[in-house]
């Protein structure tokens, strides 16, 4: 059976982590040849680090789907988030589509746009996953769904993962660490505003952000404009950030929502206690005080931050806690069982 992945992006990042693990778990099934198709660009590199097979198109558009389709001829479509769902909608004919939602959009909670176009897409849909329940909830349209949505939260392979830091033998001095793209919903501003107020507690903490984005320079700018150059380094994006990640002694999260974020869950395998802001999934993945700590107010948020990094106790505990709850989230069995149940519907 031959599965058709198709997403609006040329970059990596959280779904598509998310793709690739799904792709990496029924590999060596035999049963299903899974494909990625998205826009061209450094995506690619990306895949064939995962061994993905890629197929690149110039834009996600209805007579390029058509195109691939007609190539490819895939049994089942598995199209991800709300404009891979509208644009497969349009053209899959007689092929069955399944719907993914790795994320809580904003602007389709309400009459929009957006929120209309995926009507479509949600009604020619044979299943919908969302990444969470607010996800779900958060659709305009939920409640005409109800019978055919599932919510499918994100998992990793923990092995996996760790064999990923481990392979790389540099050693990392960072004290906190940023992992995510640097757009709106990641709320990068939060960001240095919380590093700002942490700076003027510890003047010498180290602070690793890793990933781009659409506000990258105006990011760099901003803390050029602050002075805090000498603690904060932008490392860009990084194939293989885990490493950086586990040395590091917390990781911080300023989204303003999310799902299920992939790098939560991965800090979290690693053992790096977390202070995030209390949105959507990550209420369900920290504990405050327990695992972690959720903040609102930056001042809290770099106090927080600040306690990790100078008490040696503190981070023990937090980190002995975070492999923990990982280990419990992480069922990649049922995970995998509730995919494959769509497939052969």
């Amino acid at each position: 059976m031959k599965i058709l992945h198709i997403l609006n992006t040329n970059r990596f990042s959280g779904a598509e982590n998310v793709v690739c693990q799904i792709i990496d778990l029924f590999s060596s099934d035999g049963k299903y040849e899974m494909l990625y198709c998205s826009p061209k660009g450094d995506i690619e590199n990306s895949l064939k680090e995962h061994g993905v097979k890629y197929i690149g198109i110039d834009s996600l558009t209805c007579k390029e789907i058509k195109r691939v389709l007609k190539e490819q001829k895939p049994d089942v479509i598995h199209a991800h988030d709300m404009r891979a769902s509208f644009i497969s909608s349009c053209v899959c004919g007689k092929i069955p589509l399944i719907s993914h939602i790795h994320n809580n959009a904003y602007d389709s909670r309400a009459i929009s746009f957006k929120s209309i176009a995926y009507l479509k897409a949600a009604t020619k849909a044979r299943h919908i996953f969302w990444v969470s329940q607010s996800a779900f909830e958060g659709y305009a349209f939920h409640k005409l769904f109800v019978k055919k949505s599932s919510v499918l939260y994100n998992t990793i392979n923990i092995k996996r993962l760790l064999e990923k830091a481990e392979s790389d033998k540099n050693q990392y001095n960072y004290d906190v660490v940023f992992l995510g793209r640097l757009t709106y919903p990641k709320n990068p501003h939060k960001l240095i505003n919380v590093c700002s107020n942490l700076i003027a507690m510890k003047s010498d903490v180290r602070v690793a952000v890793i990933g781009t984005g659409n506000m990258e320079q105006e990011i760099v700018e901003l803390v050029a404009q602050k002075g805090l150059s000498e603690n904060i380094t932008f490392l860009g994006f990084q194939n293989n950030p885990y490493k950086i990640v586990k040395d590091a002694k917390c990781m911080v999260m300023t989204s303003r929502w999310e799902g299920t974020p992939m790098c939560a869950l991965e800090g979290m395998a690693l053992g790096v206690p977390m202070v995030a802001t209390p949105v959507d999934g990550l209420k369900k993945l920290i504990v405050n005080g327990e695992n972690g700590f959720l903040c609102e107010d930056d001042l809290i948020f770099a106090q927080r931050v600040f306690d990790i990094v100078t008490n040696r106790d503190l981070y023990k505990r937090l980190s002995r806690e975070q492999i923990i709850k990982s280990k419990q989230l992480n069922d990649l069995k049922k995970y995998k069982e509730m995919i494959n149940v769509r497939y052969e519907y």
